[in-house]
């Protein structure tokens, strides 16, 4: 029995749609040019905030230590049902060493697929 039109292209959409949410997940993040990125990890977009459809974006402070690791995360704005998420993705980075400790604002951008 094969499948019918309106299925397959109900299928395709859903495909697409997966893959747009997917690609708008990993929108990358910026951190300002103290220290270079050296391996980024996407933020978990928190379930309630896709639930109450919340976007934005969510500024936050990181302290690396010499070789790169981050040593601490502070979120310094943005929504508070974000931030979590952003300071948990942030803590997972690492920076291009450096000579001294830095202080790196990384902006995380949460976005929903349209």
């Amino acid at each position: 029995m094969r499948p019918s039109r309106f299925r397959l292209i109900a299928t395709a959409s859903c495909k697409a749609a997966a893959f747009a949410l997917l690609f708008a997940l990993a929108i990358p993040a910026r951190a300002s040019d103290d220290r270079a990125v050296k391996q980024r990890v996407p933020p978990v977009y928190p379930e309630l905030a896709k639930r109450m459809k919340i976007t934005g974006e969510v500024t936050v402070e990181a302290t690396v230590d010499p070789e790169g690791k981050v040593t601490d995360v502070k979120a310094i704005s943005g929504s508070k049902t974000l931030s979590p998420a952003a300071e948990d993705a942030v803590r997972k980075w690492r920076f291009v060493p450096g000579p001294d400790v830095s202080h790196v604002d990384v902006s995380v951008k949460f976005e929903m697929a349209q």
